[in-house]
C-alpha cells in the first residue's frame, strides 16, 4: 500500500470518530427555560398578570394548556427533561444527585445535538448547577452570571470594609455572610427574599442572559453550524426580586386571590402536606394578607421581568433574520404554590405545582412541522416529551432509551389527543409519592394514603374524594393504571 492511499485510510478514520456534521438546511433551537414558572401567565389563561412576550410566541406558535413536569423539583426536573427521561430511570431524585454518577453514559440534549454537529450555547441556569453542568461534552460555550451588587446594600458593605477588611477574606468573609440576610428582605436569599432592587435589567442576571443570547446570534459564533442556544432564566425562583418598574405594576392592594382554606388539611396523607408555610414567615391557620400581598406582587413582577427578558430574544432573532429559521421552545421546570391551600413552594403533587407554561413555535422553513399561528393544545403532555420532539423537528439522530414521545404529530393538528396520562414523582425521605394527571382527574399515591381530585368540578383540587364510596371503581382503575405508567418510567434504569 503507497503512502497516499496509508494517509488518506488514516483520515477517514479520524473522521469516522467526529461528530457528524449538520445541515445548513437543518433548523436552529432556541430553547428558554423559566425556574419555579407556574401558570401565573396569560397564555396559560391567568388574567391577573401582563405578559406580553409570552402573548407574542404564542400568536406564533401553539400554547400547551396542559403540559406537566415529571418532578417540582429544580434538579430532578431538569435532569428528566434533558435527559428525555423519567426520574426513576435518571436516578436523580434530589437536587444533590448528578446523572453522570448514578447513570452514567446517559447523552443529554445538548450533547445530543452537539455530537450532531449544532453549534451549541447555554447561558444562565439550564442544568440545576455549576457542579452538575456537563461543560464542554455538551457545550461549545457556557456561561452564568451574578446580579450587580444592590444599591441598598453598597454603603453598609464599604462600611464594614473599612472597620473589618474585604468580605472576600477568611473571618470578614463569615461575618459579612452572617450580616448580609439582616440588611433588608431584598437580601435574604431563598428564606425567601423579595423586593425592588434599585438595579436595571441589565444589571441583572437575567438581563446579561438574554443580552448575552442577542450577543451570540449578533456575532453569528456559530458560523456555518446550526446552533442549539439554551437559555435559563431564573427568575422567579427566590429570592423574588427584580428591578423597581416592575414591582410598580402590580399595586398590592389590586392583586387578587382566594384565602386558603384549611379543610384540605383534614382530607389528605400527611405526607402530601408540607409545612413550608414557616420559612416564608406564615403562622398556621392565620391568613397573614398583607404578607402573602408581599410575595405576590414580588412574584408576579419577577414574572414581568423575565417576560421583558423573552422579548429582547424574540427580537434579537428577528434582528439578526433568524426568525424564520429557528425554533423556540418557552416553558418552566415546575410550578409554584403561592399559599394555596396553606402551601408555599414546590415539592408537591398538585396542578399548580405540577403544570407549567408550554410554547412551541416552528417556522415554515421546517416543512411540514409549522405550528399554525396562535393554535392550542388541551391534549396532555410531558416535558419529557421536549427532547424527542427536538431532535425529530431537526433531523438529529436520537438515543433509542428516550422515553418521552414527540409532540411533532401534535404541532399541525392542534385536535390531536396527547397522552391519557401525565406522571409526576416527588420524594418524601425513602418514600415516592406518585401521581397521574388524566383529563379530568388527579391520582395520588402516598405510602400513608391516597388523593384523588375531579378536576372539572373541583379544578383547585381542594376536596379530596379518594376515601368516598362512589369513587371506590374509579380509584381500583387509576391504581391499575399508575402500576402501567410506572413500568413504562423504570424500564429504562442501568
Amino acid at each position: 500500500m503507497n503512502w497516499f492511499k496509508l494517509n488518506l485510510l488514516m483520515v477517514l478514520g479520524c473522521l469516522a470518530v467526529l461528530p457528524s456534521s449538520a445541515s445548513a438546511e437543518q433548523p436552529n433551537v432556541l430553547l428558554i427555560v423559566c425556574d419555579d414558572l407556574n401558570t401565573h401567565v396569560s397564555t396559560s389563561g391567568y388574567p391577573h398578570i401582563n405578559t406580553p412576550a409570552f402573548d407574542e410566541l404564542a400568536s406564533e406558535g401553539m400554547t400547551f394548556r396542559r403540559a406537566y413536569c415529571q418532578y417540582p423539583v429544580c434538579g430532578p426536573s431538569r435532569a428528566s427533561f434533558l435527559h428525555g427521561l423519567y426520574p426513576q430511570s435518571t436516578g436523580v431524585l434530589d437536587n444533590k444527585l448528578d446523572i453522570r454518577q448514578v447513570r452514567p453514559g446517559t447523552v443529554s440534549m445538548p450533547q445530543c445535538f452537539k455530537n450532531a454537529g449544532y453549534w451549541t450555547g447555554s447561558v444562565g441556569k439550564v442544568f440545576h448547577n455549576e457542579k452538575i453542568d456537563p461543560g464542554g461534552i455538551a457545550w461549545d460555550e457556557v456561561l452564568r452570571f451574578e446580579n450587580d451588587e444592590l444599591p441598598i446594600v453598597t454603603p453598609i458593605r464599604k462600611k464594614f470594609e473599612e472597620e473589618n477588611g474585604p468580605v472576600t477574606n477568611g473571618k470578614s468573609r463569615r461575618e459579612w455572610r452572617e450580616i448580609y440576610p439582616t440588611i433588608a428582605t431584598q437580601t435574604r436569599g431563598q428564606a425567601p427574599g423579595y423586593g425592588p432592587t434599585g438595579l436595571n435589567d441589565g444589571q441583572h442576571k437575567d438581563g446579561k442572559n438574554a443580552l448575552q443570547v442577542k450577543e451570540w446570534l449578533t456575532d453569528k459564533v456559530n458560523g456555518e453550524r446550526p446552533f442549539f442556544i439554551a437559555c435559563g432564566l431564573h427568575k422567579p425562583h427566590g429570592p423574588f426580586l427584580a428591578p423597581d418598574k416592575y414591582f410598580s405594576m402590580y399595586p398590592k392592594a389590586e392583586l387578587k386571590f382566594t384565602p386558603a382554606s384549611l379543610e384540605f388539611w383534614k382530607t389528605v396523607p400527611k405526607l402530601a402536606q408540607t409545612k413550608r408555610y414557616g420559612g416564608f414567615g406564615f403562622e398556621f391557620g392565620v391568613e397573614n394578607d398583607d404578607l402573602r400581598r408581599d410575595y405576590m406582587q414580588a412574584y408576579h413582577a419577577c414574572i414581568s421581568f423575565i417576560d421583558a427578558q423573552v422579548l429582547v430574544m424574540l427580537n434579537a432573532l428577528k434582528e439578526c433574520g433568524h426568525w424564520e429559521d429557528t425554533i423556540v421552545i418557552l416553558t418552566s421546570d415546575h410550578g409554584y404554590l403561592l399559599g394555596e391551600k396553606f402551601m408555599w413552594g414546590k415539592v408537591m403533587l398538585f396542578e399548580t405545582c405540577d403544570r407549567v407554561p408550554l410554547i412551541v413555535r416552528v417556522p415554515k422553513s421546517v416543512k411540514g412541522t409549522a405550528t399554525i399561528p396562535g393554535s392550542t393544545s388541551e391534549g396532555i403532555v410531558e416535558l419529557v416529551d421536549l427532547y424527542p420532539t427536538l431532535g425529530d423537528l431537526c433531523g438529529v439522530t436520537l438515543p433509542k432509551e428516550l422515553q418521552g414521545r414527540s409532540l411533532e404529530p401534535m404541532l399541525g393538528n392542534p385536535q390531536l389527543g396527547g397522552k391519557d396520562f401525565a406522571y409526576t414523582v416527588v420524594s418524601r425521605g425513602k418514600d415516592l409519592g406518585r401521581a397521574i394527571r388524566t383529563k379530568r382527574y388527579r391520582y395520588t399515591s402516598w405510602a400513608t394514603g391516597e388523593e384523588l381530585y375531579d378536576l372539572q368540578t373541583d379544578p383547585l383540587e381542594e376536596n379530596n374524594i379518594a376515601n368516598v364510596a362512589k369513587s371506590r371503581n374509579l380509584i381500583e382503575q387509576m391504581r391499575k393504571d399508575l402500576v402501567e405508567v410506572e413500568i413504562k418510567a423504570s424500564a429504562k434504569k442501568r
